[in-house]
């Protein structure tokens, strides 16, 4: 019996070509219709092109900059938190702000924190 591990190694390195190649002889030789195998096995090869686009972000505040007082007071509208816990939120930076939100929404709070002073990153 083949070794199935080193079989299933071979399968997850295959270029899309191969890939390719190899749902042409199992559709032609076998009749084996291979659409979700192939992309499955297509994903990894493909690299960043087959990946999904990011739908969710995490706004990081890296440095409150030169004007703490407006970030902490910006932080504070944003966030609804307290005035300490947002002064706590500054002081702890780099930390999130905001995590899991929309892409519109990150870059929004991302340029009135940047407006504000702030030095902020989206991941």
């Amino acid at each position: 019996m083949a070794d199935l591990k080193k079989f299933a190694e071979e399968l997850v390195n295959l270029t899309v070509k191969e890939v390719s190649e190899l749902a042409t002889i199992l559709k032609d030789e076998y009749g084996i219709e291979p659409a979700a195998a192939a992309a499955v096995v297509a994903g990894p090869a493909a690299g960043d092109a087959a990946a999904a686009e990011q739908t969710e972000f995490d706004v990081i505040l890296t440095a409150a900059g030169g004007s703490k007082l407006a970030v902490v007071k910006l932080v504070k509208e944003l966030t609804g938190l307290g005035l300490k816990e947002a002064k706590a939120a500054v002081d702890a930076a780099p930390a999130p702000l905001k995590e899991k939100v929309s892409k519109d929404e990150a870059e929004a709070l991302k340029a009135k924190l940047e407006e504000a002073g702030a030095e902020v990153e989206l991941k």
